[in-house]
């Protein structure tokens, strides 16, 4: 699991600009990252980077320094391969999911985290899982994109359990990292190490799995399918498959929301929320019966945490 997407490699690319639950999930992100104000001038670290779409989304936010770190070598060399701004993929997916949002001012992410947090109790009470609360309305898309300084992008191969002391940071974003911690003691060092890099009342934003659809849920219109499902160590195993030409097969362990909060307490955040996953608006290629249906059983949500 540690290594898989070595292989995956360039099909990884074809699933993040192509597939539905992508652009879901890339719409789900900004929508969080603007109603906590935008990010520039903050310090960001993205995790489980991939080849550094998301990183690159911060950057053109004007982050002042944006990190993105991922387990695989091949998916950093990916990243740096794309550049600053990104090759063609990165239009395709803007093009679904809209341009990057404006920032809305260099305040530090403490101090607009209200404006996205649930609400969650502090302490060993953010334990209990709250109530999805809908996000604030995405604000229409700039006409251009903030531009970017290249020596505002870093990369680095690292493990997110084992993570060097890179920041302080402001703010941290995490699409689909957690759900391949191998075992309880991964999931919640990677919290730890997370935790470590943050300043007090920065913010960990999350796009997690939601446990329990498979198979109930068929997701192959929305570009990912689960074919297996094994009852093995802390928690299944779920084998899957972008559907891209060829389709690649990964597999990752079903972590329960509470298995999350969990390690997100014990590492030393002080709230925990929930977020529902967003989607973007209907055209001709997607209709709104299409999003609909997702939305009753999307595949991830939006996790929130406050350092």
């Amino acid at each position: 699991m540690r290594f898989q997407y070595d292989s995956i490699g360039e099909r990884f690319v074809e699933s993040k600009t192509t597939a539905a639950f992508s652009a879901a999930d890339t719409h789900t992100l900004l929508g969080a990252l603007d109603a906590l104000g935008g990010v520039r001038g903050l310090d960001t670290l993205d995790l489980a980077c991939g080849y550094g779409y998301n990183t690159r989304l911060l950057a053109r936010g004007g982050a002042r320094r944006a990190v993105g770190v991922d387990i695989s070598e091949e998916m950093i060399r990916l990243a740096r391969a794309h550049g600053v701004i990104g090759a063609d993929g990165v239009g395709a997916l803007e093009g679904a999911v809209g341009a990057v949002l404006p920032a809305r001012g260099a305040g530090a992410v403490a101090a607009t985290a209200a404006a996205a947090d649930t609400g969650a109790p502090r302490g060993a009470a953010a334990r209990a899982e709250g109530a999805p609360v809908e996000a604030a309305p995405v604000e229409a898309a700039p006409a251009q994109a903030a531009p970017v300084e290249a020596a505002s992008i870093e990369y680095l191969v690292a493990d997110a359990a084992k993570l060097p002391q890179m920041g302080p940071f402001d703010l941290a974003t995490a699409v689909y990292l957690f759900n391949y911690a191998t075992d309880r003691s991964a999931l919640h060092a990677m919290f730890r190490s997370i935790r470590a890099n943050l300043r007090d009342g920065g913010r960990l934003l999350a796009i997690v799995p939601n446990a329990g659809a498979y198979p109930n849920v068929d997701w192959s219109p929305y570009g990912v399918r689960i074919v297996d499902r094994v009852h093995e160590g802390d928690a299944p195993l779920l084998k899957a498959q972008f559907l891209t030409q060829p389709p690649a097969d990964f597999e990752f362990r079903e972590w329960a929301h509470s298995d999350f909060a969990e390690a997100a307490v014990e590492a030393g955040f002080s709230t925990v929320g929930w977020q529902p996953n967003r989607t973007p608006p209907a055209d001709g290629a997607r209709d709104e019966a299409y999003w609909t249906a997702y939305r009753a059983w999307p595949i991830s949500s939006l996790m929130t945490c406050t350092a």
